[in-house]
């Protein structure tokens, strides 16, 4: 999910794997689908489950990016295939009571960030190219600030 606020930053959570502490990283929300369960469908449900916000999955319309994936977690190897939505909101005010204990035990902070904060932060970010990702669906133009890290899980 790419919940993105009216100053085009997109909001991240911070994690960990717990078998890995050292190895902390910034994602976007999001999660696994259950059994059966559409795209659209477990990303609203996700979307308010980690932040507060509430949309039918018709509000999130269409994927604006799908990616295949693979990384470890607490000592699995997991593959999985991604689809990112784009909501905008004015402003939001992140509630992540509806976090589940896996989330509470691994994820230690949120923020928004701006495009090029994304380009030249030196701490780890998942997916790998979201700040390309998000000038092209935001639009956003202006100078990259470069240099941004890359690092694999």
């Amino acid at each position: 999910m790419l919940l993105v606020d009216g100053d085009d930053r997109v909001l991240l959570f911070r994690g960990f794997d717990p078998s890995r502490p050292h190895h902390r990283y910034w994602f976007t929300p999001g999660g696994g689908l259950d059994p059966g369960e559409p795209y659209a469908v477990g990303a609203a449900r996700e979307l308010a489950e980690e932040t507060g916000l509430r949309l039918t999955p018709e509000e999130l319309g269409e994927p604006v990016w799908d990616e295949e994936t693979e990384y470890p977690f607490d000592g699995q190897r997991y593959r999985q295939r991604q689809e990112f939505f784009l909501v905008r909101v004015p402003s939001w005010e992140v509630d992540t009571r509806g976090f589940d204990e896996v989330e509470r035990d691994s994820i230690d902070d949120h923020r928004w960030w701006e495009v090029a904060e994304l380009e030249s932060t030196g701490e780890r970010v998942y997916p790998k190219d979201l700040a390309s990702l998000l000038r092209r669906v935001l639009g956003v133009t202006g100078p990259s600030a470069g240099g941004g890290a890359e690092a694999s899980c």
